[in-house]
Parts: structure tokens; C-alpha cells; sequence
């Protein structure tokens, strides 16, 4: 029963999570959006602090129940190992607990988290880890692809040979919560008056976490999928925050059980199937121009400062907050966000406006951040905030280089922050561009919509913190 409803629970919370990674996320983030937000790092980044405690408190009275049934990393590691399991049957078997490799990794960790290196604390976070692999998908974005399915490879070669080995090796949430589930009452247990130490039950954990012989369980790697509940022929092992399991049932026959095919599995691998082929064939609706003419793509300027998005408050605020999941950058209507390759940065969004521009209307990124690294704000409140200001380029300008009229940026600032006015070219008096700092927020909309080509006239260059109005 523990197990079905694991899996159950299981198949419900990645099916959501990865809803909201493949382009569908702001259309169902109003009701499941919750699934990302319970998510252990983005929650320990955000204030309050009620859900991390939430985790925590339930880690140490049921065990680590968040890595199996809410974790997507750890349930798509459940389904690399049950591909395992079906090769080589009772594969595994009791190793001690690493915990010089489990803690130095959480002391990493949790140092690079304070003073915000984002290579190392995006690469650790397992949530922000299977983001980035479901977007990898249908995201256009090399660095983001290749580390991604790196990332999916090592831990689908683990999973599937080794089974929990990352989670009670590598991962600091794993760490975090098995000191917690230490001190759980509810726990699986060793009934020693039906046990024959047949090993069953030690060869079928993929947390590798029971030893047979001695009867015992550590907690702190165990996961409570309940895969050892359902091995046991001699009803030797429950779930149960009683020391000494009631012996007064029904004797159980030391034969082993005919059982029925396992349903439970069976639904295991539809629903993660299901999960991978919704992020395969999900598909980002491409702008076109409806011409036959070639345009040559606009290219990213060189800017000094990058650019965060309204809510963010300052880039220093990004680092420190930000998982890089990339669950904004999928939510991204106009493709303004999208993976930073700077190494303080890495992976974590910045805006940049070839394909086009951040609209006043729009306030999905800050509705979806799961870690508040992006805060929710209204429409009217980010009409307020001014993440950068435009520069003008001269030498790029059509109406200096091709002799043309243009005005492009004046009539479609938002703002009115740039005006044309009279500039003496060549004895010939022609209007260009001028841009009113204090008016402009930094939208990108005359970067965007800019007809010089590869490199924009005119384009915005960051604030380090955000000013508002």
C-alpha cells in the first residue's frame, strides 16, 4: 500500500513539474505551480522560511519521503534504476554511508550558496538539474543542452547500475535531509521474530541502506519507496513508528508469494514516460516574418553589465538567489530570457533582445520563480523599475550609414524616453536618436525593434541595482 501510493504521489508531482518546463508553464502555473515552490533549495532561497521548515519537520517524523515522491530528480532516478532492476534482478546490497564525501560536498555547498557561486550551486541543486533537462529539450540554447544531458547521462549510468548512489553520495539536499530523517519515529523496521535473513529485502533497496544480517535500516539514506516492503515474503519488514511491530497476525507462509504482476512498476514507468514525452515534443511557437527574403539574425552587444529582470532588484540579489532551473526562461513569452554563459551568472537568466523585448504588460517571469530570486510584482509597479538604460550607437545607425530616415526607437519607446532631433552628418542636417536616462527602464523595445543588422543602433546596458521611480 505505502508503495502504490508513493508511486501514485510520485507520477503526480513530476507529471506537474515538468508542465511546467515545456512552454505550457505560465498556462498552468496558476494551479500547479505549487509543485515548484515546494521544491527544497528554491524554498530555502525564498522568504518566508515555512516550507523549508515544513520539509524539514516532515523528514524528521516520516523520513525522507521528499526525495521519492516530491523530488523530480530523485523520481527520474527511480525510473532509470527500475530499467536497471529489470536486467538484472536483486542487484543490490548494504554499503556503509560515505559521510566523508556526503559532507564535504554539503560544507561546498552551502559555502558557495552564501557568497553566491553559481556554478557549483546550480549544478548541486537536483530540482534546478531536471529543469534545465526537460528544457533542453525544445531550448535552443547549446551550453544549457550539453550540460543538461551530461548531467542526465551521469545520472541515469548511476541510477540504473547503482541506484540512489547520487542521492546518498553527492546531493546536499539528500545530506541535509537524512541528518533529519535520523530522528524520524515512522520508519521502516525489522519484525526479527518473522525475519529468516534471507536478503531479499537488502538486495531490492536502491538506497543500499539495509543490512540483513544486523536487521537494521539507516534512515538517513532510506527514501521510504517501499520496494522492501513488497520484496519481503516473510512480512518481516514495516512502516511504523512502533519499536516492536505488533506480532499478533495472521502466520505467513515461509514459501514465497505467488504475486500478481506489479501494477505499481507498470504505472511507474507510464507515468515517467508520459513526463519525458510531454518535455520531448513540446515546442516553442517561432516567430516568422511571412517573406521569402533572407534577414540576417541580430546578434547579442558586448554589454558591460547583464541585465535581470524586473523584480530581480540587482544582479547581486540574482546570484544569490537564483537555482537556474530555467522554469522563467520557459515562461518567457517574447524569449527575452535565457541562460547566462557568464561564470558568476552561470546558467542563470539575463535579458537580451534579438528576438524581442520586454513588454510593460508582462510579469510572468516574477509569477512563476520559484525561489523569489525574481519577486511578483504588478504591472504598474514594474512601469516603475529601470533594470537598465539605452545607449545609442552611431556608427550602426541606418540614418548615418545608409542615408536613410528612421525613427524606429523614438516611436516605439514605451516611455518617450528617446526623442530625434538634429545631428550634422556630412554638412547635411538628418535626425538621430537621444535617449533620456531618467525616463528610460530598459525594456529593450528600441534595441528589439532596431532595423540595423547584425548589431543594434541602439541597445540597453544593465543596472547593477535596479532604480525605481
Amino acid at each position: 500500500m505505502l508503495r502504490k501510493l508513493r508511486i501514485t504521489l510520485a507520477i503526480i508531482m513530476i507529471l506537474m513539474v515538468t508542465l511546467l518546463f515545456v512552454g505550457v508553464g505560465y498556462g498552468v502555473s496558476h494551479w500547479a505551480g505549487w509543485a515548484a515552490k515546494i521544491q527544497f533549495i528554491p524554498a530555502l532561497l525564498s522568504l518566508p522560511y515555512i516550507i523549508t521548515v515544513a520539509i524539514l519537520l516532515v523528514a524528521a517524523t516520516f523520513g525522507r519521503i521528499y526525495c521519492s515522491v516530491i523530488c523530480p530528480l530523485g523520481i527520474m532516478q527511480d525510473f532509470y534504476s527500475w530499467l536497471g532492476g529489470k536486467f538484472k534482478k536483486n542487484r543490490f546490497s548494504y554499503v556503509r554511508e560515505h559521510k566523508w564525501l556526503r559532507y564535504i560536498v554539503l560544507v561546498i555547498f552551502i559555502v558557495c550558496l552564501i557568497i553566491g557561486f553559481a556554478p557549483v550551486t546550480t549544478l548541486l541543486d537536483p530540482y534546478g538539474n531536471y529543469g534545465r533537462i526537460v528544457t533542453s529539450f525544445y531550448m535552443r540554447n547549446i551550453t544549457v543542452s550539453i550540460i543538461a544531458w551530461v548531467v542526465m547521462l551521469v545520472l541515469g549510468v548511476l541510477a540504473f547500475l547503482y541506484g540512489r548512489a547520487y542521492c546518498n553520495s553527492i546531493c546536499p539536499v539528500g545530506t541535509i535531509l537524512g541528518l533529519f530523517a535520523k530522528f524520524a519515529p515512522f520508519r521502516v523496521r525489522f519484525d526479527e521474530s518473522k525475519c529468516k535473513h534471507c536478503g531479499l529485502c537488502e538486495k531490492n533497496c536502491k538506497s543500499r541502506a539495509i543490512d540483513s544480517k544486523a536487521g537494521t535500516v539507516d534512515t538517513s539514506r532510506c527514501v521510504v519507496c517501499g520496494d522492501c516492503l513488497t520484496k519481503c515474503n516473510f512480512d518481516a519488514l514495516h512502516y511504523t513508528s512502533k519499536k516492536h511491530v505488533d506480532c499478533h497476525v495472521a502466520p505467513q507462509s515461509s514459501a514465497p508469494r505467488n504475486d500478481t504482476p506489479d501494477q505499481g512498476r507498470r504505472s511507474f514507468l507510464v507515468g515517467a514516460a508520459l513526463a519525458t514525452a510531454t518535455a520531448a515534443t513540446a515546442q516553442t511557437q517561432m516567430k516568422v516574418d511571412g517573406g521569402l527574403a533572407v534577414i540576417e539574425e541580430k546578434k547579442a552587444p558586448k554589454r558591460q553589465t547583464p541585465i535581470t529582470p524586473p523584480g530581480s532588484v540587482s544582479a547581486k540579489r540574482m546570484q544569490q538567489h537564483c537555482t537556474a532551473c530555467q522554469l522563467c526562461v520557459s515562461a518567457c513569452p517574447n524569449h527575452v530570457l535565457r541562460p547566462s554563459t557568464d561564470l558568476m551568472h552561470f546558467m542563470q537568466p539575463t535579458m537580451s533582445f534579438e528576438v524581442g523585448y520586454c513588454r510593460p504588460e508582462c510579469t510572468r517571469c516574477g509569477q512563476v520563480c520559484p525561489s523569489s530570486a525574481i519577486k511578483p510584482i504588478t504591472k504598474e509597479e514594474k512601469t516603475a523599475i529601470h533594470v537598465g538604460h539605452a545607449v545609442w550607437i552611431k556608427d550602426n545607425c541606418v540614418v548615418l550609414t545608409d542615408g536613410v530616415s528612421c525613427g524606429n526607437c523614438a516611436r516605439h519607446c514605451p516611455t518617450g524616453a528617446i526623442q530625434m532631433v538634429e545631428y550634422d552628418h556630412n554638412g547635411q542636417t538628418v535626425m538621430v536618436p537621444t535617449v533620456n536616462e531618467s525616463r528610460c527602464i530598459g525594456c529593450g523595445a528600441c534595441e528589439n525593434l532596431c532595423p540595423s543588422r547584425p548589431f543594434s543602433a541602439i541597445y540597453v546596458e544593465g543596472n547593477l541595482m535596479h532604480q525605481i521611480d
